[in-house]
């Protein structure tokens, strides 16, 4: 497949519209101090999405009932107790990532 320069541009556009949310409000509050509450209740964000990915990853809503992804699950279990004995984001990852590839070469 080749790439046109009308391709390129409309990637090039995709990221630009993709990075500019994610870096404005950093570049509008760099130089503001906020207040204690506001600095508190941002650092649940990262815990509120990282469990929100989470569950949604571990649960299979179909229709009225809830099941589990079971593979998911078999790899989650692990992948908890080393994040929560490294605190090391980059050590859960790679266990995640590690657990889930042997449990699907097996199942």
């Amino acid at each position: 497949m080749t790439t046109n320069l009308a391709m390129f541009l409309i990637i090039l556009g995709c990221a630009v519209v993709t990075w500019l949310p994610r870096v404005i409000p950093f570049m509008l509050v760099r130089s503001v101090q906020l207040p204690d509450v506001v600095l508190r209740w941002l650092t649940y964000i990262p815990v509120c999405i990282l469990s929100a990915l989470v569950i949604e990853s571990l649960l299979n809503a179909e229709g009225k009932f809830v099941t589990f992804e079971w593979l998911n699950l078999m790899a989650f279990i692990p992948t908890v107790f080393v994040a929560i004995f490294t605190k090391s984001l980059s050590q859960t990852v790679i266990a995640g990532v590690l657990t889930m590839a042997v449990l699907r070469n097996l199942f």
